[in-house]
């Protein structure tokens, strides 16, 4: 990795893939002796966590899930 102007660093795709880490996650870089490491804040919302949360309870169907399936299968 490289450091740009900013003080940023793109973490590899292999690696955000391996540990789950999505845009808009929040790491914090904590030092450890003479070593700096990136650590997932704790207690904080995942994306799809904030996505969900935010549209649940916003939809306006009157339909039930069995006319819904109806209307997608075309049953």
């Amino acid at each position: 990795m490289r450091l740009n102007s900013k003080g940023q660093v793109t973490i590899p795709a292999e690696l955000r893939r391996k540990y789950a880490l999505e845009e808009g996650d929040e790491v914090e870089v904590v030092e450890v002796g003479n070593t700096l490491r990136f650590v997932r804040r704790e207690g904080v919302q995942r994306r799809g966590e904030r996505l969900t949360g935010h549209m649940r309870g916003r939809a306006t169907m009157s339909m039930s899930t069995d006319e819904l399936m109806e209307l997608f299968r075309g049953e």
